[in-house]
C-alpha cells in the first residue's frame, strides 16, 4: 500500500472511492505519524480517539453514497478555531482549559464536508508573533533542516503549527489565520501551499480574535489543487459575522491550469530591498520566467507606500488587539488568579495568563489608543493605509495580478528568533504584510530550494475577490517548479 501520509487530498479521495483503504486506517496512519513527530510539537491537543470516531463515520457514508467533498480526510484545526467540546487556548495560558460549547463557521463547514480532526495546531499565543514561539505550550518546530545542519528551525507564524503538520504527514490539510502574513510566511518556510483569501471571503465567527479589520481564515495544503478544495469547503456568507462578504463562492477547482495569455503581471520595484537573500533573488526571476513561458505579460509596477505596511501594520495590529483582548478578565472563562480586590484579581490574571510578547502589543495597543495619541498614531496609521490600498488598486488597473516573493529569507534557527529585537523579527513578513492590510487575496506556492537545501516561496497577489487567478497562476507555477522535496520524516 502506498504511504499514507504522503497522499495529496486528491489521492486519498480517489483511494478511498476505490476501497484501497479506510478513513479509519487513514486517520490511523496519521495519529502513527503523529506519534513519532512529537518532537515538532505541531499541536497542541491531538485528538486521536475524535479522529477514529470521525473516520468511522465517514466509512459509513462513503459505504452507502453519501461521502463529502472531504470525506475522511485528516485535518489539523489551529488552536484559535473554536471547537465544540475540545480545548481551545490560542497557546495561552489564560486559556487554559477552554472547552467551548460551540462550533466555529468554518470548522463546521469542514465537518459538514466529512473531514477528521487531528487535533488543534500550535501558534504564536494569540497569533502575535512571525514563529510559533511565543506560545504558553512551548516552539513548534520547522519539520525541515539545513543542509549538513541540525540547527532546529522555526516553522513560521502564527501559523506554524499547522505547515508543520502539513509538511510533516501529520495531517493532508489545516487551517490557519492571516493577519499579517500568518498564513504565506510558515507556507513558505516549510514548502507547502497557502492561501489568504480576501478580506470577508471567509467567516471570522468562533475563530479568537487579534486584529478584526485583518484577521482571515484560510487553508493551508500539500498542493494548490487540495488549497483550492480547502477554501472552496471554507469560504461563503454567514450572518454570524458582520464582516463576511455577501459573494458566491465560485469552484476553485475550475480555475486551475490553462495558460496566462492575455493576462499581465506586476513585478513591484519595492520588493528587491538591499540585503535580500539572493536565492530569493534567483527564484523570483525563475518565477517571472514560468509566467512569461505560460503567455504572461510582465511590467514593473510600483507601490510606493510600501516601504511604510510594517509600521502601519503593527499600529493597528496592536491597538485592536489591546480592544480586543481586554475580555480576558478572569471572570467568564479560563484561569482566574486570586487578588484582594476585583482590579488586583484582573490585573493578577492577565499578568499571569499572558505571555510576553503579548503583554508588550497591549501595552503598545493601550498606548497607541491614549486620547492623547489617538490621532498621532491610530488615525494617522489608517490614512496611511488608506494610500497603501490606493497603491495597489491603480497597479490592479494596469495588470491582473502581482507576483513577489512571499519571505525575505529562509526559516531561521530558534536561538536566533529568540535572540532577535522585535523589529529584526516583524521583518519576516515584509513581503507579506502589505496585502493584509489591503484585504487582497494572496497565496504562497513553494517553488525552489535554497542553497542550503530549503525551501523557498513566491507570492500571487490578487485583485479583490479574485481567488480564481490566484489560483490559476499558483497551479502554473506550480507544475513549472515541480517542488517535489519532502522533509526528512522520523521513522519509527
Amino acid at each position: 500500500m502506498t504511504d499514507l501520509v504522503e497522499l495529496t487530498i486528491a489521492q486519498a479521495t480517489e483511494g478511498l472511492k476505490k476501497g484501497e483503504f479506510s478513513a479509519v486506517e487513514l486517520a490511523k496512519a496519521h495519529i502513527e505519524e503523529m506519534e513519532k513527530a512529537k518532537h515538532l510539537n505541531a499541536y497542541i491537543t491531538e485528538t486521536p480517539d475524535i479522529a477514529l470516531e470521525m473516520a468511522a463515520k465517514s466509512d459509513e457514508r462513503i459505504k452507502k453514497g453519501e461521502a463529502g467533498e472531504l470525506e475522511g480526510i485528516p485535518v489539523g484545526m489551529k488552536d484559535l478555531y473554536c471547537t465544540n467540546g475540545v480545548m481551545t487556548t490560542a497557546a495561552s495560558h489564560i486559556l487554559e482549559g477552554f472547552i467551548p460549547f460551540y462550533e466555529s463557521t468554518v470548522s463546521q463547514k469542514l465537518w459538514d464536508a466529512g473531514a477528521v480532526l487531528m487535533g488543534k495546531t500550535n501558534l504564536d499565543e494569540f497569533a502575535m508573533g512571525s514563529g510559533t514561539i511565543t506560545g504558553y505550550y512551548g516552539a513548534a518546530q520547522n519539520p525541515w533542516k539545513r543542509s549538513n545542519d541540525d540547527s532546529v528551525l522555526v516553522p513560521g507564524g502564527s501559523s506554524g503549527g499547522s505547515a508543520a503538520a502539513v509538511s510533516a504527514g501529520l495531517c493532508m490539510a489545516a487551517t490557519g489565520t492571516d493577519t499579517g502574513g500568518s498564513i504565506r510566511q510558515p507556507a513558505s518556510f516549510c514548502g507547502v501551499t497557502g492561501i489568504k483569501p480576501t478580506y470577508g471571503r471567509c467567516s471570522r465567527y468562533g475563530i479568537i480574535a487579534f486584529a478584526s479589520s485583518l484577521d482571515q481564515a484560510g487553508p493551508m495544503a500539500r498542493d494548490v489543487k487540495d488549497t483550492a478544495l480547502m477554501l472552496k469547503i471554507m469560504a461563503g456568507f454567514d450572518n454570524k459575522d458582520s464582516t463576511s462578504a455577501q459573494i458566491a463562492v465560485p469552484d476553485y477547482l475550475q480555475a486551475l491550469g490553462g495558460d496566462l495569455k492575455g493576462k499581465v503581471v506586476g513585478i513591484p520595484k519595492e520588493y528587491r530591498p538591499n540585503g535580500i537573500n539572493p536565492d530569493v533573488i534567483k527564484m523570483w526571476d525563475e518565477g517571472i520566467k514560468w509566467l512569461k513561458d505560460a503567455g504572461a505579460e510582465v511590467v514593473e509596477i510600483s507601490l510606493p507606500n510600501t516601504e511604510y505596511a510594517l509600521t502601519v501594520y503593527h499600529v493597528i495590529a496592536s491597538a485592536e488587539c489591546s480592544s480586543n483582548l481586554a475580555r480576558y478578565d478572569g471572570v467568564r472563562f479560563g484561569i482566574r488568579a486570586e487578588g484582594n480586590t476585583l482590579d488586583e484579581m484582573y490585573a493578577n490574571t492577565r499578568m499571569e495568563g499572558f505571555g510576553k510578547e503579548v503583554r508588550r502589543r497591549i501595552l503598545v495597543g493601550t498606548y497607541i489608543l491614549g486620547s492623547s495619541r489617538y490621532e498621532d498614531y491610530f488615525l494617522k496609521a489608517q490614512k496611511v493605509r488608506r494610500l497603501i490600498v490606493n497603491d495597489f488598486n491603480e497597479a490592479f488597473k494596469k495588470v491582473d495580478f502581482l507576483l513577489t516573493p512571499a519571505a525575505p529569507s529562509t526559516a531561521v534557527r530558534e536561538d536566533e528568533m529568540r535572540s532577535q529585537d522585535p523589529i529584526t523579527v516583524f521583518l519576516n513578513d515584509a513581503f507579506v504584510c502589505p496585502a493584509s492590510l489591503a484585504g487582497l487575496p494572496a497565496m504562497v506556492v513553494p517553488a525552489a530550494l535554497s542553497s542550503d537545501g530549503l525551501p523557498l516561496g513566491l507570492q500571487i497577489i490578487g485583485k479583490p475577490f479574485g481567488e480564481e487567478m490566484v489560483f490559476k497562476a499558483a497551479s502554473i507555477i506550480e507544475q513549472a517548479a515541480n517542488f517535489n522535496r519532502k522533509p526528512h520524516r522520523v521513522e519509527a
